[in-house]
């Protein structure tokens, strides 16, 4: 495997180690701190949302244009910036400040995400190699979550929210510099630059204008079928990180630190466990893999409801949640992570997972509000979590229609 993947696996888990000191718990701050109500507080993470899902395609289109390693580099840095806003406001009880910061976050990972699945898509450019390269930052990204959520809980109950992303902050800066002084730019960085510097227009390693992309874009119908699907999976997956931390602490009463050791059990069972399950995977489809994710998460959502009407059995609940959900988490990424690459022609594979990342980001944005809704008017938890689960179906029947009409070449794991 290329070296530079290495790193970037190794700088994610930084990264990640401490910004899941803090994001995950952004929900219980707001509502344990400032006593802001389920639904306002679906309603405000909508708010901040919105402009982080204005620029994911637009972030995408620069790194085509701009260059891979520049972007989520100069993104990376901007993250640091935006943790450090929402602790000083923390520090000084400032609501608007630490939405203010939790947007800024927000836009430097929708400019990051794409960019860097780009980079990826470039040092991999075989297919059979694309996906274990993916598979290799995801685990990297999930050892810092699980070392960085667990640790988060702990210090947020001895520090408080303010000190603990002060920590984050640091954290993601140092992860910053570690890219920017060993990664190396990407051949895509490379031969964008030669063509720049030798005027060759013409050179297939740069794209077109953004209007072109947007019309290469609206053209490939079975894409946007694709991202639509990615749209409800994400609608379901995303009350991972804000319905569920609010249920299980709100409603179950679990404590900040069960809760982390809990999403730290997430973290490592991606990472031991998702590089055996992507082989197991190989030679089959990605959207077999999908929807074998949705039904897990579904079956998730039903224990977990389920398992919360026994008496005493909280825990029992939180952690069989954690299990059946990071498995279908662990079979959606391997598609999610690829796909958009794999069906993206050259020059607009920033463009295309810049997209596919708008709709999953719809898909995660609207999942604390319809949660917060169905919190606040529903009492029965198996209830809740029934609802909650609904999306799961058109997801199932629109990667199935997906899976028919992908080439099979770019549709093989």
């Amino acid at each position: 495997m290329n070296k530079n993947i290495r790193l970037l696996g190794l700088g994610a888990g930084v990264r990640l180690f401490g910004a899941s000191m803090v994001y995950p718990y952004i929900s219980l701050y707001l509502k344990n701190v400032t006593g802001i109500g389920y639904a306002e507080i679906g309603a405000l993470i909508l708010l901040v949302s919105i402009f982080p899902l204005v620029v994911a395609p637009f972030g995408g289109m620069v790194a085509d244009r701009v260059g891979r390693r520049r972007v989520f580099l100069l993104s990376l840095g901007g993250e640091a910036a935006a943790v450090l806003l929402m602790a000083a406001s923390m520090d000084q009880n400032s609501i608007p400040g630490v939405l203010a910061g939790g947007a800024l976050a927000g836009v430097a990972g929708a400019v990051a995400g794409p960019a860097i699945s780009a980079y990826v898509a470039d040092m991999a450019p075989q297919l059979s190699e694309r996906t274990l390269a993916y598979t290799w930052v995801r685990i990297g990204f999930n050892a810092g979550f699980t070392v960085g959520v667990a640790l988060g809980g702990s210090l947020i109950g001895f520090l408080g929210f303010p000190s603990t992303g002060f920590l984050a902050s640091g954290i993601l800066a140092v992860a910053t510099l570690f890219l920017f002084a060993t990664l190396d730019p990407s051949p895509y960085d490379i031969g964008r630059v030669t063509a720049k510097s030798t005027m060759a227009d013409s050179a297939p390693s740069r794209p077109g204008s953004m209007i072109g992309s947007f019309r290469v874009l609206g053209k490939d119908r079975t894409f946007l079928v694709l991202c639509l699907a990615g749209l409800f999976s994400s609608l379901v997956y995303g009350h991972w990180s804000t319905t569920f931390p609010l249920f299980s602490n709100t409603v179950l009463f679990v404590s900040y630190g069960v809760l982390g050791i809990a999403l730290a059990l997430n973290g490592a069972m991606v990472v031991f466990l998702q590089n055996p399950m992507t082989r197991m995977m190989r030679g089959r489809m990605h959207t077999y893999s999908a929807i074998v994710a949705i039904v897990l998460m579904g079956a998730s959502f039903l224990a977990l409801g389920g398992i919360s009407l026994v008496s005493g059995a909280a825990v029992a609940a939180v952690f069989t949640f954690v299990v059946i959900l990071t498995l279908g988490e662990n079979f959606g990424a391997i598609p999610s992570m690829t796909l958009p690459s794999n069906v993206a022609p050259a020059t607009e594979i920033g463009s295309y997972n810049g997209v596919f990342n708008l709709m999953g980001g719809i898909g995660s944005s609207l999942s604390p509000l319809v949660g917060g809704l169905v919190l606040s008017a529903v009492s029965n938890p198996l209830l809740i979590w029934v609802i909650l689960a609904v999306p799961c179906i058109p997801a199932l029947l629109l990667f199935q229609w997906v899976g028919g009409r992908i080439p099979a070449e770019a549709n093989r794991v």
